[in-house]
């Protein structure tokens, strides 16, 4: 590990390197190397995902959604009146009531759906986990540089308060030879 990111590190966090999470690694790292953090997280997992994790998401995304919900309604209400009406014509239908055969795709459909949902929504709680961790680090560092620049600028106030006394020593010692010795001061001046 490169001296520097060490020495960085526990004069920001007033700890031992060695004892500092992973994060504080991190910002640690970026401070010392003034390279910024902010990078898009749900983009880079993004591009990682494979075709079958896109697919669940796209699956779980329409499974969701008002337009599903009135398809799904749309086909049992035209299975229902489909098999009632040709019920009721013929004397026979391919699913007759209680409907059986629709009971039995609305639960192989529930049975397939539910998982593929299951995975997408951890898919997102993994994304919005890793979201967290670089807000947090992003926070953490600006804050570090906020508190870099106080003590910047404590130090530089310090300083001037310094000068400013030494002039104002320097003023009041010309001050004392005036009033000490007032008529060399005059052969002086006239």
């Amino acid at each position: 590990m490169d001296q520097k990111i060490r020495d960085t590190a526990e004069k920001l966090f007033r700890s031992e390197f060695d004892k500092l999470t992973e994060s504080e690694k991190h910002v640690a790292h970026h401070i010392a190397e003034r390279t910024p953090i902010s990078t898009n997280v749900v983009q880079n997992l993004s591009e990682q995902m494979t075709f079958g994790q896109k697919m669940a998401d796209k699956v779980a995304s329409f499974g969701g959604s008002w337009l599903f919900i009135s398809i799904f309604m749309g086909v049992m209400v035209v299975w229902i009146l489909l098999n009632s009406v040709i019920l009721i014509k013929s004397g026979g239908s391919f699913d007759p009531y209680p409907y059986i055969f629709l009971n039995l795709v609305l639960s192989m459909l529930a049975a397939i759906q539910a998982p593929i949902i299951l995975m997408s929504q951890n898919r997102q709680a993994y994304k919005d986990r890793l979201s967290a961790e670089h807000d947090y680090e992003v926070n953490l560092k600006a804050e570090l540089e906020i508190i870099g620049l106080h003590e910047k600028i404590d130090s530089l106030r310090e300083k001037q308060w310094g000068e400013l006394i030494l002039i104002q020593q320097e003023q009041l010692n010309l001050l004392s030879q005036l009033v000490a010795d007032p008529k060399k001061n005059q052969r002086k001046t006239g």
